[in-house]
């Protein structure tokens, strides 16, 4: 389809824009058929699509960069082309033409496959940017190394067309702004230009939804209660989820969420559109291979057959010409300096310009002698005493001199060889890693400018600052005035240049480590004589300098060979090539200089200004040294400069790529061409050759072509390899991609104080195929990969330090970069300031491209560009992009000279420091290396099975606690079968035996209950029950009340009346939207006939508030027991049979089902028994209750088990901790207890909250040696490292490292374990990840990899059978194996409460036979957790061996994905390790979809930091890719009150979009 000229369908009139949506919503909601579409679509288009005779418009593709042409009249200048490249300023730099075209080529090609990538949801307030940046105009404020700066016309142009352009954008952006809410703020996405509209009928859909809501503010806290702390204690569950009522329909296809909301929110539709790009096919189809089942194999990839391999014969090594012997040449590089200073003084030798490009001093050699002489003669005689001098000959010494000194550079580093100390020329102060090299060069002396030295930051004294990881140094200042003269006999030594050291250049690796190479003075003579050679330089003549002099081509032409012939350099700084672009070419003019030194840079910034120099003439130059042609984009920027500035006389064989490195020094140099004679060709090669290391011509697609030039011939006097670049230096073949080695006498000789290293860069023997040597020369290598072409020209292709190795394929990042580039990007991201590097996860690299975004990109721009780099690098390259990420403008870490740093921005990302503004993560198409699915075996047969067991040898999986019948209790169980009539007989036979005493917040004693007057409170409320309720025995009755013992009483009121109570949890008053649907709930599903409950909640209950959340006018009776008549109660009730109903139980379970059990009298005195037993428990100990009484073993403990006992309760309401951190500890440590009760969220308040007051409870005398046990109960796997650190930090107290243990309980059993007094202590074992997720138990040792450290759930309580089961055989399994835990106990509940009691489900789950093996046939309840039994060496009680029951987790909360079973809080655990900010994570899946919710207790900055951190995590440690990362607020994630997570509430408030996140981030 043809397209608009310039932006695309941005740029076309709005009226035009809007019947694009509108034909887009017929063409999606099916109004329109596809044909009928495009017509009117081509119609709408016409007028704005450009036409060429004779062409058939729906073939013809106009390219998006007019080719460069000499003059540049004839790129087309229609207004509409001026307003997408805002103000027309050429970007040359970075353009390949052959480049961009294949680019747009393969962007048109994705275009056909539209597609609709959903784009992230990004909270307004978050990243705005601040005002101070967004009025600075973007590129004078912040160019970088590589950004044109004064484009005048361009600024101009730009202004102008702003200004227009503002009020229109203005507008538009104040009506999205109103149309839709925050977290809707940004429409979906669109791969291409065309896509907007396609996207837009989303949006116009969803905005409908969303009624043009203002939005909201997003700058308040959105958590629901009034601070942003997590309401701790909602329980909530789902609109309507009971048992038993929808067990029938799966969840997933429910989908309606919390508030009735379909789920056609915006979320979904997002959702949907991951799922259908997920559903095209990916590139590299998925091999099959073997599965061995009990590891899962990472896919290897295997090399493809059709892979282009090298079928060339071995290469021999290429020689230079010879170094011609000169006569005059000099015996050292110090003897050239002393002849040209005593003989031709007057000469210049170097011109230093200032800031405004005018020439300010010139160094003649007289005075480059001289006061070289004089720092030579200081250094060595005037810094310490005659006998203890602080320099000695070979010390090393730091030069720390700006960018814009040359002058004091030159005397410096000069000064330094005549004082035969070895100069370290460093870039600015203050860098960690040039520390580290400073320190292993051994360096104590610094020298430097006096300007300089002002400079550097100093302390309070005035002492210079000492910079992080440097060693202590003293400062030297080399300026005139601070020298001394000489004496008229001291002479410096100028022995004859030999291999001792004569400079230091520093290099950074690509880990970002700072290397020092060691260069001898005969290199340095010998690099010098082999330049002067190659380029011909004669005395006198005159050459530029724009490079820094510090190091490299700008040290070696401009300050040593400038010296060896005489020469005279203009250095020209990079601060000047900032303000002014064309300053070098002014020098060459004014100078007629011979030589030019420049880099691509300085190319592509001069044309950007050449209109303000029309006559300027470059016609003297011989030589144009362009020191960066080996880079992939140095073809199209000396093709640019060339026709641009030909008809300026220069001359085309004067452009003389060259290749440099580190280590081997020049590696190559083209020569100054003759006049006339024909050019040097081009190789132009295949990308996909490339990435095998192989040379082949690009003959079948020209869009993955490279084009690269020659960088001429091998240095003369040296000689050169090609070996393969991993692995032994073994030569490569003719037509294979290498690493370039030099031996010649002109190289480093090595990396100072690293030996190891040295060893593999600067004495590498080539050795053949068969590894032998061949010759016995050493080479160097040059860390450039290259080959070396017809006519033994040298081509480079990339460096080692670039390379990205994905699945085997070799990637040039230089490559990536220009790929990246050739997408239009002048409205989105600054040129020049892209990183691409590779970081490795899931065993293999993958790639990383970080980009800086302009400040007045908009999202959908930055979106659109980012989705157009992915597929152009996809097509080109053939490789996926791990992650594109876009930060705000000036942030990445920049080099000295303003390029990016590389390897510190690699270490932001991995840390989560980058702070990115935009991000795109692509782990679904570039991770192909997971294992296979596991495909489930069929179901075996019960037969084979037992056989197995049998065969194996194996023990059945089975355990149980002691036998209740042979414990003899007193005749108390005998006697009394029911709770009421224990209470009955204890207020007769102790009254005043203190049962329970609930204490405040300050732990003061708020009401107590003897025997005698719990037994009359509860037959006042059960004479009320009758009066006011006038209720039937077997009626049920809500209990509402706070935690306490006006809660006992109801209990037991009710059981006196015959009633059948059901404790709940009353709403929190300041949430009540949130917490009363659940009271009301379960107020109509347990058919409750009246409400007993307080004055105040009365109030509450029936108030405005609550009538705004619930009907309150159908409330049943609602009796307060504030004030109760002093009545006789006529008689109180007894049970006919102990199986009669005494209470229900109601919870939500953490996967959000709302389930009330049935608990008979005997299973309460069952239950009783066997906690008294487990605990011993009688009537003259004391225990601490710290737990919520409404449910599970919290209810048992608080009520009932004081009665049964006779044991005395403090009862401590969890919520008062809230106020009082100490309370909980302090009541144990007071009244001196030895068992004390808890749950995981009190035990983790105190552990955030006091850890690091340990010295503030000590002073409070708080003592906790008396603790025997203290037990966390709940209903999950053991939280060992919560416990672990509790015990830690507590054990300075006198906490016992023994004490701390957990209970586990089921819905349909609430005590299955419990620690108790007696019995080893809770054993732990390490087991395989991996191995649980094909539902098997693999013990490893700890520290093993992928290891989970599990703990016994404390021991079976009294009169409990365990087995564990396969839950879909439902027959027995094996000692540790994984599977169901079926319990069998007196006090197992009787059944589910429900509307419909749903005989099936009940049958399920409460009295379940094995399918086989058992011909006793048990009846079993299913706990619905999986888990293993381990019989271990230790004596249970009983006298056997001990069996240990592991607890893995909940078989409703597992996720299936893969084929395998995950736990949450395994993929949890691990996403809350990878950065500091995250408070909180949950995870759920959806549509096969992993979703990660993660609450950012950090800065909005760091929202776009955690995902990648997630996305690696999850798939290093649990091969799954996170499909959806959702950045929310802290406190979002709900947590009930045992502390559990409840994950599918929060997935309905994801789907109902009523999270409000920070930030949603759609992996693609």
């Amino acid at each position: 389809m043809a397209e608009p000229a310039g932006g695309g369908v941005c740029s076309l009139p709005r009226e035009i824009r809007e019947q694009l949506a509108e034909l887009e919503l017929e063409l999606s909601e099916g109004d329109i058929t596809q044909k009928g579409y495009e017509k009117k679509r081509a119609k709408l288009l016409a007028p704005y699509i450009p036409q060429t005779h004779g062409v058939d418009p729906a073939l013809q593709k106009e390219p998006r960069n007019p080719t460069p042409a000499p003059a540049a009249t004839s790129a087309p200048s229609s207004s509409k082309y001026h307003r997408a490249r805002s103000g027309g300023a050429r970007d040359e730099r970075y353009r390949s033409d052959i480049h961009t075209e294949a680019v747009q080529a393969a962007l048109a090609k994705h275009k056909e496959q539209k597609m609709a990538l959903p784009m992230p949801t990004k909270r307004r307030s978050t990243f705005v940017q601040s005002p101070a940046d967004a009025c600075t105009p973007p590129d004078t404020s912040s160019a970088s190394e590589d950004e044109g700066s004064l484009r005048r016309q361009a600024a101009l142009s730009a202004a102008l067309h702003q200004s227009l352009q503002n009020a229109e954008s203005w507008i538009n952006r104040s009506i999205q702004g109103s149309s839709t809410s925050s977290s809707a703020s940004s429409t979906l996405s669109h791969g291409e230009g065309k896509g907007t509209s396609g996207t837009l009928a989303d949006v116009f859909a969803n905005t409908r939804i969303e009624n043009f809501s203002v939005p909201p503010d997003v700058t308040a806290t959105t958590s629901s209660s009034s601070s942003s702390a997590r309401p701790a204690t909602i329980d909530l569950p789902p609109s309507g989820i009971v048992k038993g009522t929808h067990k029938g329909s799966n969840r997933s296809s429910l989908m309606d969420t919390a508030d009735g909301v379909p789920v056609s929110s915006r979320v979904s539709t997002k959702i949907q559109q991951l799922l259908n790009t997920l559903k095209r096919p990916k590139r590299p189809p998925l091999k099959e291979f073997f599965v061995d089942d009990f590891e899962e194999i990472v896919e290897v990839p295997q090399p493809d057959p059709n892979q282009p391999k090298p079928e060339g014969r071995q290469m021999t090594p290429v020689k230079g010409e010879p170094l011609g012997v000169v006569c005059n040449w000099p015996p050292a590089l110090e003897a050239a300096l002393q002849r040209w200073g005593t003989t031709q003084a007057k000469c210049p030798c170097l011109t230093a310009l200032d800031v405004t490009g005018k020439p300010i001093y010139t160094l003649t050699y007289g005075k480059l002698w001289s006061r070289s002489l004089k720092l030579a003669y200081t250094l060595l005689n005037k810094l310490g005493t005659k006998n203890e001098p602080v320099l000695k000959p070979g010390d090393r010494v730091a030069l720390v001199y700006p960018n814009n000194d040359p002058v004091m550079f030159m005397v410096a580093f000069y000064g330094c060889l005549l004082a035969e100390v070895i100069p370290v020329p460093i870039e600015d102060a203050g860098g960690q890693q040039i520390g580290f090299l400073l320190g292993s060069c051994g360096i104590t002396l610094a020298l430097t400018t006096e300007v300089c030295l002002k400079g550097l930051p100093k302390t309070q004294n005035g002492e210079i600052v000492q910079f992080k990881g440097w060693p202590r140094l003293k400062w030297v200042v080399t300026d005139s005035k601070y020298l001394s003269k000489s004496p008229k006999d001291w002479q410096p030594n100028i022995s004859t240049a030999g291999t001792e050291p004569a400079y230091i250049e520093y290099k950074t690796s690509k880990e970002g480590s700072v290397m020092g190479v060691t260069v001898s003075r005969i290199a340095m003579l010998s690099h010098c004589q082999a330049l002067s050679q190659a380029c011909n330089y004669s005395e006198g003549e005159t050459i530029v300098n724009v490079l820094d002099f510090k190091k490299d081509a700008g040290l070696w032409h401009g300050m040593l060979t400038n010296v060896m012939n005489k020469l005279h350099t203009l250095s020209v700084p990079y601060s000047v090539m900032k303000t002014c672009p064309l300053s070098w070419v002014q020098r060459v003019h004014t100078h007629k200089a011979k030589v030019a030194l420049v880099k691509c840079r300085d190319l592509h910034w001069a044309m950007m200004a050449h209109r303000d120099q029309r006559d300027v003439s470059l016609s003297s130059l011989r030589m144009l040294i362009v020191t960066d042609g080996a880079n992939p984009w140095s073809v199209s920027s000396c093709d640019a400069f060339l026709s641009l500035f030909q008809s300026h006389g220069l001359k085309p064989e004067a452009i003389c790529p060259c290749a440099t490195s580190p280590e081997a020094m020049t590696v190559a140099i083209r020569r100054p061409g003759v006049p006339g004679a024909p050019l040097p060709g081009r190789a132009i090669l295949s990308m996909n050759g490339l990435s095998y290391g192989v040379i082949r011509v690009n003959t079948e697609d020209k869009n993955s072509a490279l084009t690269v030039q020659d960088v001429g011939h091998v240095m003369p006097g040296g000689m050169m390899c090609i070996v393969k670049p991993d692995g032994s230096p073994q030569l490569c073949k003719t037509d294979e991609i290498g690493e370039i080695c030099v031996s010649s006498r002109t190289g480093g000789m090595m990396y100072y104080g690293l030996a190891g290293v040295t060893k593999n860069t600067f004495e590498v023997i080539p050795v053949n195929s068969a590894g032998s040597p061949v010759g016995d020369v050493p080479f160097v290598r040059s860390g450039l990969l290259g080959f070396v072409g017809p006519g033994s020209l040298v081509f480079v292709v990339g460096k080692i330090d670039g390379l990205l190795t994905v699945s085997g394929r070799r990637h040039n990042a230089d490559d990536i970069v220009a790929t990246g580039l050739a997408v239009e990007s002048i409205k989105t991201v600054y040129r020049g300031r892209i990183a691409v590097f590779s970081v490795s996860v899931f065993y293999d690299e993958r790639i990383v491209v970080v980009a800086e975004q302009r400040p007045d990109a908009s999202e959908e721009d930055s979106f659109q560009w980012m989705s157009r780099v992915l597929q152009a690098i996809d097509s080109i390259h053939q490789v996926g992009v791990y992650c594109l990420a876009l930060v705000p403008a000036n942030t990445l870490p920049k080099t000295p000279l303003g390029g990016i740093h590389i390897s510190q921005t690699k270490q932001h990302f991995l840390e989560g420091s980058l702070h990115p503004c935009n991000i795109l993560m692509c782990p679904h198409t570039c991770v192909t290396n997971l294992p296979k699915p596991r495909q489930k075996q069929p179901g075996v047969g019960p037969a084979s099975v037992m056989v197995g067991n049998l065969v194996a040898g194996k023990r059945i999986a089975q355990a149980a606690g002691r036998d209740l019948g042979q414990i003899e209790d007193n005749d108390l169980v005998r006697k009394h079968q029911f709770l009421t009539e224990v209470l009955q007989w204890r207020a007769q036979a102790t009254p005043d035996h203190m049962l329970f005493l609930l204490l405040n917040a300050k732990g003061t004693p708020v009401c107590t209950a003897t025997c005698l007057q719990l037994h009359k409170r509860a037959e006042r409320i059960a004479s009320v029950l009758y009066d006011k309720g006038h209720l039937n025995a077997g009626d049920n009755v809500v209990l509402l009340y706070p935690p306490g013992i006006e809660l006992i009483a109801a209990f037991y009121g009710c059981l006196y009346a015959g009633c059948i109570p059901v404790t709940v949890r009353p709403p929190h008053a300041q949430n009540l939207t949130a917490t009363l649907p659940t009271v009301r709930m379960i107020v109509d599903v347990s058919k409750a006939a009246c409400i007993l409950t307080t004055q105040t909640l009365m109030r509450l209950l029936k108030s405005r508030e609550a009538a705004a959340a619930v009907d309150v006018k159908t409330w049943p009776t609602i009796i307060d027991t504030d004030d109760l008549p002093r009545k006789r109660l006529p008689q109180i009730y007894k049970p006919p049979t102990p199986e009669m109903l005494a209470y229900l139980d109601f919870s939500v379970s953490t996967t959000g089902m709302l389930t009330g059990v049935k608990m008979s009298h005997s299973a309460v005195n069952a239950l009783c028994r066997a906690i008294k037993l487990q605990c011993e428990l009688y009537s003259s100990r004391q225990i601490a209750i710290c737990l919520d009484p409404y449910c599970g073993l919290g209810f048992t403990l608080w009520c009932l088990c004081s009665v049964y006992s006779g044991h005395q309760s403090i009862l401590i309401p969890p919520m008062e901790l809230e106020s009082n951190l100490f309370l909980w500890l302090s009541t144990v440590s007071q009244y001196k207890i030895r068992d004390t009760f808890c749950s995981y969220s009190v035990m983790e308040l105190c552990t955030k909250g006091l850890g690091n007051q340990v010295e503030a409870l000590k002073a409070r005398g708080i003592n906790l040696s008396c603790v025997r046990t203290c037990v966390v109960v709940a209903e999950e796997r053991p939280r060992i490292s919560l416990t672990q650190s509790f015990s830690k930090l507590f054990k300075d107290i006198g906490l016992s490292s023994r004490a701390v243990s957990t209970t586990f309980g089921s819905r349909v059993n609430v005590a299955i374990c419990l620690q108790g007094t007696s019995g080893p202590d809770p054993t732990t074992v390490y087991v395989d990840l991996k191995s649980l997720r094909h539902d098997r138990v693999r013990l490893v040792e700890r520290g093993a990899p992928q290891s989970l450290l599990l703990s016994e759930s404390g021991k079976i309580l009294p009169g409990v059978k365990v087995i564990i089961v396969n839950p879909e055989t439902k027959g027995p399994v094996g000692d540790s194996h994984l599977g169901e835990i079926w319990v069998n106990s007196p006090h197992t509940a009787s059944g589910y409460y429900t509307i419909y009691d749903n005989e099936s489900l009940q049958a399920d789950h409460f009295n379940t036979r094995l399918s086989f093996g058992d011909a006793a046939q048990t009846l079993w309840a299913r706990t619905g957790y999986l888990g293993f039994v381990r019989r271990t060496e230790l004596t249970a009680a009983s006298g056997d061996r001990h069996d240990a029951l592991y607890v893995v987790g909940a078989l409703d909360e597992t996720l299936e994905l893969r084929g395998l079973r995950y736990h949450p809080i395994d993929i949890e655990t691990s996403v809350s390790r990878t950065h500091r900010s995250i408070a909180e994570c949950a995870v759920f899946t959806w549509t096969n979809l992993l979703v990660v919710v993660v609450e950012l207790c950090g800065c909005e900055q760091e929202a776009l930091d955690l995902v990648p951190l997630v996305t690696n995590v999850v798939l290093e440690e649990h091969y799954l890719i996170v499909g959806v990362v959702v950045v929310v607020d802290p406190g979002v994630i709900p947590i009930n009150s045992r502390g559990e997570k409840q994950r599918m509430h929060l997935r309905d408030s994801f789907l109902a979009d009523q999270l409000d996140p920070i930030y949603v981030a759609y992996n693609m």
